[in-house]
């Protein structure tokens, strides 16, 4: 089969391999804009009650339900994969180099000359701070989920996905508060660390343990297929919780919207051209180290790809519901799939060119 017949094939493959769910995610995500906005308006007392059930700066009712978001998701994990890195060693470095040294630097960078300066006059002055945390937060650790399906997708290498995931899940534990902190405190932006401390033990540190440990007992218990009927089961409940935390949100930000509905597409800018950028590095990159194609398509994807439950939930705990930041984390759900498949069919239409690269490099 030609590199074209391939490359058409994977892209007519995407119904295939996303669920109805993640194929529509831009439209769940719209509704719920609406949903939000009209019950906001319609009973905001409820909203106001929810939004005060809070215990040491934690809102219950959305930490719920990002734990329900966040641990199906991390029993996917599997940290024994770690020890096949070696395999892939270059496509690894090349993207924890990417994740961790470019995308959140490059985000930050985005949000203070797009936010920051070139849309300043249209975005409300007292939000503008929040709008680029919320990006800083978004950009700060890699997707856990949706990079499995973007990985089958560019006929990615499993393994190598899989080890990239898991150490980017366990850098993710101890690397996340210090990068945040450190970009926040460089945009002039007041760091409330005991919060952002507590955040990240709620919402990694927690699920992680809780996760690895519900994972371990089901293999024990009944294998491989006990753990793909948990994780077949529970996959249902993280959407509904995701919708959920959507409509609370904004239903909390529906006046603010309604005010400014701009701010949605000025933020959506940022987003997606550090998506594109990130990308980019990634793929290039791989093809200069001579990574197999099988590894480069997932690694372009990890790059650029960004974990939104984490950034939402941060988002809210750092800054609250009704926060610029909670916002710009939620434009990036928006924003996340349609941009993402656009990725996946360039990595996919460009095949041919990657693989003549890399046999040049092993010719010469």
């Amino acid at each position: 089969m030609s590199a074209s017949a391939q490359a058409e094939t994977a892209v007519q493959r995407r119904k295939a391999a996303m669920g109805s769910f993640e194929r529509y995610l831009t439209l769940w995500v719209g509704l719920c804009i609406v949903a939000g906005i009209a019950l906001g308006a319609v009973i905001p007392g409820v909203f106001q009650a929810l939004g005060r059930l809070e215990v040491a700066q934690v809102n219950i009712p959305v930490a719920l339900l990002i734990w329900l978001m966040i641990v199906p998701m991390l029993l996917r994990v599997d940290f024994g994969a770690m020890g096949q890195v070696a395999r892939h060693w270059r496509g690894i470095a090349v993207t924890l180099g990417v994740n961790w040294l470019i995308k959140p630097f490059s985000m930050a960078l985005l949000g203070w000359l797009f936010i920051g300066w070139l849309f300043r006059p249209w975005l409300p002055a007292g939000q503008i701070d929040s709008y680029i945390a919320g990006l800083i937060l978004l950009a700060a650790a890699p997707c856990t989920a949706m990079v499995f399906v973007w990985s089958r997708l560019t006929d990615g290498e499993p393994n190598f996905t899989l080890s990239q995931v898991a150490l980017n899940d366990a850098i993710m534990v101890v690397a996340f508060a210090p990068v945040v902190g450190l970009l926040l405190g460089l945009s002039a932006i007041t760091v409330p660390w005991d919060t952002l401390l507590l955040s990240v033990v709620l919402y990694i540190v927690v699920p992680v343990i809780a996760a690895q440990l519900w994972r371990r007992s089901l293999l024990a218990s009944g294998g491989g297929a006990a753990l793909q009927r948990t994780l077949k089961a529970l996959h249902p409940v993280s959407l509904i919780a995701l919708l959920a935390t959507l409509v609370l949100l904004f239903g909390f930000q529906g006046e603010q919207i309604l005010a400014q509905p701009l701010v949605i597409l000025l933020l959506a800018v940022p987003i997606v051209i550090q998506v594109y950028l990130n990308a980019g590095i990634a793929y290039l990159l791989n093809r200069q180290c001579g990574s197999a194609h099988s590894v480069a398509g997932p690694s372009a994807l990890i790059g650029a790809s960004n974990f939104f439950e984490l950034a939402v939930a941060a988002a809210i705990s750092l800054f609250g519901f009704e926060s610029g930041a909670a916002l710009a984390t939620v434009v990036g759900v928006l924003v996340e799939v349609p941009v993402m498949l656009s990725v996946v069919h360039i990595v996919m239409r460009s095949r041919a060119w990657y693989e003549r690269g890399a046999a040049q490099r092993a010719a010469g």
